[in-house]
Formats: C-alpha cells, sequence, structure tokens
C-alpha cells in the first residue's frame, strides 16, 4: 500500500523519484477514498523534500480499515480534503517517477482522486514489489511488513502512510544499490499507455450517454450477452471497452450493438438489473443469476429478558429483520449499529459473553439483578433498530430523482412486498397509492428485490420515504 518518490544521479542523467504511500477508506473498487497520504523526495543519499497530511475522503471508512490503520472518520473530521492538498501533491510529483510496494494500489488512488477534480494525472512509475522479486528471488515473502523484516530495515506506524513511506525509501535505496548494472531499474520502469478503443467500439461509446440507468451489450446474431448498471453509463462502457481483463476482452470481441435504458437513480438501476439478469441470463452475467444475499439479521428474547440481536446464514428461515451479501457486510452493519445506538457488543455477538463489554458494566451484560426498567429502556433502542430496519407490514414509497428534472422515480412496498416501480409527473400520483399502483411497472424475485432496496436505504439518501 504504499509508493516511493526519490531523487538519484547516474552517469549525467538525472531521475526524480516520488516515494508515496497512501491509506485509503476501502470499499468498492474505484469508489475508494484516500485517507493519509505521504510523500518523501529523496535524492539518492538523503530526503530532500517531503510532505504528509491525513485527508478527509468525505465518506466512510470501512471497519476493517479502521482497525488495521488505526484511522478513523472522527480524525478526519477536521483534515483538509483531497483538492486541498492536490497543489502540494503536484508539485513534489512534478517531473517525477512513483515508486511504491505495491505501485498499481497508490498510482490508482491518486489517479482516482485527481479525475474527481478534472484533472488527468499520468506518471512514470516503478514497484519496489517487482523490484524485490527481481534483485532477491531467495525472499519466502514480498509483503512490505515481512521483506523489511527479513532485510533488518526498521519500520514504525506500520499501516500508516509514513511509516510505510519511509520504510519504502530504506528499502528502495538498498535495491538501488543492489542494481549493480543499472539495469533492472531502467527496465522495470513503466509508462502508462494511453488505452486504445477500436473503431467499432468507439462508434458504440459514442451511441452512449452519461446518465443514470441500465445498458445492454448484444453480439452480432442480436442475442444479449452482457448487462449492467452505471451511474454513468459512458463512462461504464468506456471501461469494458479499454479493459484488458480476460472476460472484458472477450466482450470486446463478441459485441457488435449497445443499448441503454435511463432509469434516473441507481436504486432503479440495480433492481431493473437484477430482474433482467435472472430473466434474460447473458451469458457473460452468470455470477449475478443466483440469490445476491446469505446472510440475515435475526432478532430473539434471552433467559434475562433481553432482545439480542444475530447475524446468521439465511439457510431456510425467512424470519430475518435485514439480509446481507455475506457474514462480514453484516457484522459490518453491526459494529455501526452498536455505535450509533449504544447497544451492548455481547447482545449483538461482537464480544464474548464471557468477557468485559466496553459499551456496559459486566452486570448489566449479564443480566444480574437489573431493574425491570432498564432492561425495557434498552429493549425499546433495540426494537427502534428492528423497525428501521425491518420491512414486516411496512407500507411506504421511496420518492427519488427520476430521468428527466420534472419527474420523480417511486417504489411501492405493500405489506413488506416490494411491488414495483415507476416514473411521475404530479405529487397526486405520489400521494395516492392507489393511483400509483396503476402506473408502477411490476416487479418479481420478492426476496432479492428486498434485499436491494433495504440494503440500500442502508448505505444511501433517497428524496422522501412515504408511509402510507
Amino acid at each position: 500500500m504504499c509508493a516511493a518518490l526519490l531523487l538519484s544521479t547516474h552517469k549525467h542523467y538525472i531521475h526524480l523519484y516520488a516515494i508515496v504511500d497512501v491509506e485509503t477508506t476501502g470499499g468498492k473498487f474505484n469508489e475508494e477514498g484516500i485517507t493519509e497520504i505521504a510523500i518523501y523526495k529523496f535524492d539518492g543519499h538523503e530526503i530532500v523534500d517531503q510532505f504528509a497530511s491525513l485527508v478527509n475522503p468525505e465518506k466512510e471508512i470501512q471497519p476493517f480499515v479502521v482497525k488495521l490503520t488505526g484511522i478513523n472518520n472522527k480524525m478526519l473530521a477536521r483534515a483538509p480534503k483531497f483538492y486541498e492538498v492536490a497543489k502540494r501533491v503536484i508539485e513534489i510529483m512534478d517531473g517525477a517517477v512513483l515508486v511504491a510496494h505495491n505501485a498499481n494500489f497508490d498510482y490508482r488512488m491518486l489517479r482516482i482522486e485527481f479525475e474527481r477534480l478534472g484533472y488527468d494525472f499520468h506518471t512514470q512509475t516503478l514497484c519496489t514489489v517487482e523490484l524485490a522479486q527481481k534483485l532477491m528471488p531467495e525472499e519466502d515473502s514480498y509483503s512490505l511488513g515481512k521483506l523489511t523484516r527479513s532485510l533488518g530495515i526498521p519500520i514504525t506506524d506500520r499501516h500508516r502512510a509514513t511509516g510505510d513511506a519511509l520504510a519504502t525509501v530504506k528499502l528502495f535505496k538498498m535495491l538501488m544499490t543492489k542494481d549493480i548494472d543499472k539495469t533492472i531499474i531502467s527496465t522495470s520502469l513503466k509508462s502508462e499507455t494511453r488505452k486504445k478503443v477500436e473503431p467499432n467500439l468507439k462508434k458504440l461509446i459514442e451511441k452512449s450517454a452519461s446518465t443514470t440507468g441500465v445498458y445492454y451489450l448484444y453480439n452480432q446474431d442480436n442475442d444479449l450477452i452482457y448487462l449492467g448498471k452505471s451511474k454513468n453509463i459512458k463512462k461504464r462502457i468506456t471501461q469494458l471497452f479499454t479493459s484488458s481483463q480476460p472476460k472484458q476482452k472477450k466482450m470486446q470481441n463478441l459485441v457488435a450493438d449497445i443499448s441503454y435504458e435511463k432509469t434516473g437513480n441507481e436504486l432503479i438501476a440495480l433492481l431493473k438489473e437484477n430482474v433482467e439478469i435472472k430473466k434474460n441470463k447473458p451469458k457473460f452475467n452468470k455470477s449475478l443469476r443466483k440469490k445476491n444475499f446469505s446472510h440475515g439479521l435475526y432478532s430473539f428474547i434471552d433467559q434475562d429478558g433481553y432482545i439480542n440481536l444475530k447475524v446468521k446464514s439465511i439457510g431456510k428461515d425467512m424470519g430475518y429483520i435485514t439480509s446481507f451479501s455475506s457474514m462480514k457486510s453484516g457484522k459490518n452493519f453491526l459494529e455501526k449499529t452498536v455505535s450509533q445506538h449504544q447497544l451492548c457488543k455481547k447482545l449483538v455477538g461482537l464480544e464474548n459473553p464471557e468477557t468485559h463489554c466496553e459499551n456496559y458494566s459486566t452486570d448489566r451484560c449479564s443480566g444480574a439483578c437489573i431493574a425491570q426498567e432498564d432492561i425495557d429502556a434498552y429493549n425499546n433502542k433495540v426494537q427502534e433498530v428492528i423497525s428501521m430496519h425491518s420491512f414486516i407490514n411496512k407500507n411506504i414509497i421511496i420518492v427519488d430523482t427520476g430521468r428527466e428534472t420534472t419527474e420523480r422515480s417511486a417504489i411501492m412496498i405493500e405489506n413488506g412486498v416490494v411491488l414495483g416501480y415507476g416514473f411521475v409527473d404530479l405529487q397526486f400520483q405520489v400521494t395516492h397509492p392507489q393511483v400509483l399502483k396503476k402506473v408502477i411497472t411490476p416487479l418479481t424475485n420478492e426476496l432479492d428485490t428486498r434485499h436491494i432496496v433495504q440494503s440500500y436505504l442502508r448505505h444511501k439518501r433517497v428524496k422522501r420515504i412515504i408511509e402510507y
């Protein structure tokens, strides 16, 4: 997770190297944000310039990343946003080669952050993982921690940008010394090649639009071979048509035509994508044909009268409150819920029943000698959580952005079942369920659609939710 920026001399040539390490929020690929950055400029002998800063990513940090780095959202609340440090990053990296331990990661993250600012960031890169593999093939591991330990390189503040970047400076200096002929480093230098789009694919990209919705790829026999959703269809199709991944290369060779459909917002795009993949079974959508959730949130009352929450595999027990794509996703939800609602970690399965719970005293968590009103007060908080996330017996209409500025989307849920979605122009259509029911497009796959809606509402905001 670290990158290096260095300055060295060889013969009469001068090369600038930038040793960079970034820490990130974690999360979906290309949707992460930088939380900390460190850059050291090195002239082959000593560090001649440096820059380090926490960065406010303006998004939540994944719990596992908080545990790994120790960086949390509270620490970053007053940190500068990336646009506030971008100028300094450009200045210190101007004309330099980016060197990093796993350079692809650090370079990708910098490119993502600069792209969000409308700036096209490019530089040459060197990866100290690849260099170490070539110059020290006898090593058992090339992770930064194990490699530096093996080589006797001191490293402090592991998984923090400054600590990892400084360790990479020392590692890179050692690798330069080992590269006696000065050939391995020079031949390992990577320049990003601009991805060329074939003329036929370029025409298909031009048929798309920078809008939120679902897109469809067809072969020459007009068979649907792939469909997906995106908040920016043109950008996503461009990524597909310039990717060098095996699956994408196969699609590039087969695609003959494309079409797309606006949905106005990501939630309806997700619902439409799910229904149509299961209906049409496109060749390249195999992974999404199956049920897209595996675990659920359940509640039960223990012997002391407390309502407990638990995440477990759903199996045949369909009495879950809300569903998750994995156990990890469920645990992340419980961690956040405990923090937000001040629940007992033991009573949601996040701590061993025999250990002391940091949220409550041992006696209170064990249920011994507790006043009934305290149990009731705690249970009321848990019940609020259940009510917030459960769809059981709920009648609601989710209102969000539409395909045009004058339009709104509406998703109708009746008795906990997602009936369908529609687009409306009049407030009257939204506030009168009997009218909306005539307008909506019905949705099938009840459990999958409910999972998609519940999961979306846990993570994203919508314009309005109307109870009826």
